[in-house]
């Protein structure tokens, strides 16, 4: 028989399960913070929801607490002075696999439907979550409540999609028969259990503490491993309001709370000590290439999917729609003050300029159209701090302040401090344009991560594809683009991409921009650059976290 979840949500997995399959739009979560579609008091709710964590202990009754912590640093400059249990390591793991037996008991079925309820439930909670992840991360209030919210499910519903699948691959058990000639055939029934590897470790990060979280979280638990969640030190609060739904969800329906805890960690130490225990057979991570790789050499006992730095670029070499390029290109540099991992950093650009609709641009024509253009789009104070939000973090600040003393390149627009009347505390700053050659590789051949970006001289169009494809090979990128109206150009860029490896967008000048990825569609990475060691999501980022466990018997 069906889990009673499973038929209660059974046309979203069908959504989810043909979206993946065809590949084309589709979406379970509404993306727009509307009253008519969560109810005309979801948005007072859910702010005064957030409200009440401010300045006080969040609860979540996990074994092995000993001590508080807090210390999160809001980049509008919001105190929000919240403390978190800290729990004894060993006792969090402890009772994670304890938890896993019953988990395990209810299937596949079981699992998926009561990941359904979760997702349900956190989409429920919207406004409330992305009031958290806004004013954690310096997301403005659209993208925290559409990233940080409906989409983050959305990766969560495709990783549940996608291990629903793969186990359903599985047949729970079988009759074997051999024939014997004149002899009695051998006849054996045969069972197949799908079991968890063991604990999950996901490892959050600083701007995108859903949206990167969900996938590696609802891929290990529903694949029927315990889940421990360990939240970037400055967005703990949007996990630790997922973790107290999925805890409520899963007590609700008979299953220990315990299969999915916070780590809320007060130092490194206490990380690595949690991701090289014996029992940790997952560990998914988002964030800097230090640590990421560490997480990869040093996990021995665990299979890591680690999403690292890389250098995004892309290659102009003519456009027939030169205005709506360079607009596209000023949202891309725009939003979220570059702080994406899929943010474009380096723009080749030939030395002998493009071909537009508007005649032909010198090199030096498109790096002041482009500066232009994003100043324009910037230009209203409403607009601007809509799409740009606050800078994370105080080393984001320093690496803007030391990229625009020039040591980098030719400075074409420099940043701007803008003063956000509804934080006067927010660190808000407009996107920097550096003009440099391509032989200047130490500048932009290593990630800068937040609102920097390289308009790099090159040689001609396939030095250019050449150089995007080195790059992305030796240093990884999650996006690439191009900008031609030569069909050999596009197919030359196309077979790069493919060699090195990375996703690439064609001439986009309308309303998707090329650091955007949407769920069940865009596979966000490919496992197959520096960048990234797998992919949200395939079937790879799911069927590796269970195995089958087989008994055979004579019958």
């Amino acid at each position: 028989m069906s889990h009673p979840l499973l038929d209660k949500h059974r046309a979203t997995l069908d959504g989810a399960l043909n979206a993946i399959a065809t590949r084309g739009y589709w979406s379970a979560y509404n993306e727009m913070p509307s009253p008519k579609v969560y109810g005309e008091t979801a948005p007072a709710d859910g702010k005064s929801a957030f409200d009440a964590h401010l300045g006080k202990q969040f609860v979540l009754d996990q074994p092995g607490q000993n001590a508080w912590h807090g210390g999160e640093q809001s980049p509008y400059g919001i105190d929000l002075n919240v403390t978190y249990p800290v729990c004894d390591i060993e006792a969090l793991i402890a009772a994670g696999n304890a938890a896993m037996s019953g988990w395990q008991k209810i299937g596949n079925d079981g699992r998926t439907g009561i990941c359904l309820e979760i997702l349900d439930r956190l989409n429920k909670q919207s406004f409330e979550i992305a009031h958290a992840v806004m004013l954690t991360t310096g997301q403005g209030w659209m993208m925290a409540f559409q990233a940080g919210a409906p989409h983050a499910q959305d990766r969560g519903l495709e990783a549940v999609a996608y291990a629903y699948r793969e186990q359903a691959f599985v047949p729970a058990d079988t009759v074997w028969e051999k024939p014997q000639g004149k002899n009695p055939p051998l006849v054996m029934k045969k069972h197949f259990q799908v079991v968890g590897r063991g604990i999950g470790v996901v490892v959050g990060c600083g701007t995108f503490p859903t949206w990167n979280t969900y996938p590696g979280l609802f891929a290990a638990l529903s694949t029927g491993n315990a889940v421990i969640v360990k939240p970037h030190s400055n967005a703990i609060l949007p996990a630790a309001i997922t973790v107290r739904t999925i805890r409520a969800v899963l007590a609700e329906n008979g299953i220990d709370p315990n299969l999915v805890t916070l780590a809320v960690a007060n130092d490194r130490a206490t990380t690595q000590k949690l991701v090289t225990h014996p029992a940790v057979k997952s560990v998914d991570f988002t964030g800097g290439n230090v640590f990421g790789q560490w997480l990869i050499d040093n996990c021995r006992q665990a299979q890591v999917y680690a999403e690292l730095a890389g250098v995004n670029n892309i290659v102009i070499d003519s456009t027939d729609s030169y205005k709506r390029m360079l607009g596209n290109l000023a949202f891309t540099l725009s939003l979220y003050s570059g702080q994406m991992c899929t943010t474009s950093q380096a723009i080749f650009v030939p030395a002998g300029g493009i071909e537009t609709d508007e005649g032909h641009k010198s090199y030096d024509e498109v790096c002041a159209d482009l500066a232009k253009s994003v100043t324009g789009f910037l230009s209203k104070p409403e607009v601007a701090h809509a799409v740009l939000g606050a800078i994370q973090s105080a080393d984001t600040l320093k690496r803007i302040e030391e990229a625009a003393s020039g040591k980098l390149g030719k400075v074409i627009l420099a940043p701007t401090k803008l003063d956000n009347p509804e934080f006067p505390k927010a660190e808000v700053r407009t996107p920097l344009l550096l003009a440099c050659d391509a032989g200047d590789e130490a500048a932009y051949m290593e990630e800068r991560f937040g609102p920097i970006s390289f308009i790099v001289k090159v040689a001609d169009t396939a030095a250019a594809i050449a150089l995007s494809e080195r790059i992305i090979a030796t240093h990884g990128a999650l996006t690439a683009a191009v900008y031609s109206t030569q069909p050999a150009v596009i197919e030359a860029m196309t077979e790069a991409t493919w060699r090195s490896k990375v996703a690439l967008s064609i001439n986009l000048t309308g309303g998707v921009y090329v650091n955007q990825s949407a769920a069940y569609s865009d596979y966000h990475g490919t496992g197959g650059n520096p960048a990234a060691n797998a992919s949200y999501a395939d079937s790879a980022f799911v069927a590796n976290r269970f195995r089958v466990v087989q008994r055979r018997y004579h019958i």
